[in-house]
C-alpha cells in the first residue's frame, strides 16, 4: 500500500505541476494581450486628441482662405473617417488618409502670409505638432507590445496554451508607403 500511496502521490505532483504551468501561461497570455489593448487605447487617445484639434484648425484656415475649400474639405472627411474607424487597419489607414490631407492643407497655409503669423494657428499648429509626437511614440510602444505579445504566442511551450485558448498574433499599426516619402518643404 505505501508503494500505491507513493506512486499516487508522484501522479499528483506531477499533474499539479502541470496545471500551474497551464495557468501561469494562460495568465501571462492574458496580461500580454490586455497589454495590447492598453497600448492600442493609447494610440487611439492620441488619434482622438489630433481628431478634435482639427476643427480649430479648419475654422482658423477658413477664416483666411475661404475659397480652398477642397482642402478644407479633404481634412473634414479624413477626419470623419479616423473618428469611425474601429480596427488597428483601419484606423491605420484613416489615420494616413488624414496624414495626407493636413499635408495638403498646410500647402494651401504657405501661400497666406498673414495666417502663418496668426497666434490662433500658431499655437493649434503646435499643438499638432505636439500631438504627432505622441502618436508616433504611441505607435511604437504599441509595436512594441505587440512584439512581445506574438513572441510570446509563438514561443514554446507558451503556443501550444495560446492555440488551445485562442489566442491569435496582434496586428502592428504600421505606416502607409506614403509615410515613409520626405516632404517637400518650399519657401
Amino acid at each position: 500500500m505505501k508503494k500505491n500511496t507513493k506512486i499516487l502521490l508522484i501522479v499528483l505532483a506531477v499533474v499539479l505541476v502541470f496545471v500551474i504551468i497551464v495557468a501561469a501561461s494562460y495568465n501571462g497570455l492574458v496580461g500580454a494581450r490586455e497589454n495590447v489593448n492598453s497600448a492600442f487605447s493609447k494610440i487611439d487617445t492620441d488619434l482622438q486628441r489630433r481628431a478634435d484639434l482639427i476643427p480649430n484648425l479648419v475654422n482658423t484656415v477658413k477664416g483666411y482662405a475661404a475659397h480652398e475649400q477642397a482642402a478644407i474639405d479633404s481634412v473634414t472627411a479624413a477626419r470623419a473617417k479616423l473618428a469611425g474607424a474601429q480596427t488597428v487597419g483601419e484606423k491605420s489607414d484613416a489615420n494616413t488618409e488624414l496624414t495626407s490631407a493636413l499635408s495638403r492643407l498646410l500647402v494651401v497655409v504657405e501661400n497666406y502670409p498673414d495666417l502663418k503669423a496668426n497666434q490662433n494657428f500658431i499655437a493649434l499648429q503646435d499643438e499638432l505638432a505636439g500631438t504627432e509626437n505622441r502618436i508616433a511614440v504611441s505607435r511604437k510602444d504599441y509595436n512594441d507590445t505587440v512584439r512581445a505579445y506574438n513572441t510570446q504566442i509563438k514561443s514554446f511551450p507558451t503556443s501550444i496554451i495560446a492555440g488551445m485558448f485562442g489566442f491569435s498574433a496582434a496586428d502592428y499599426f504600421e505606416a502607409d508607403a506614403t509615410d515613409r516619402e520626405v516632404p517637400e518643404v518650399t519657401f
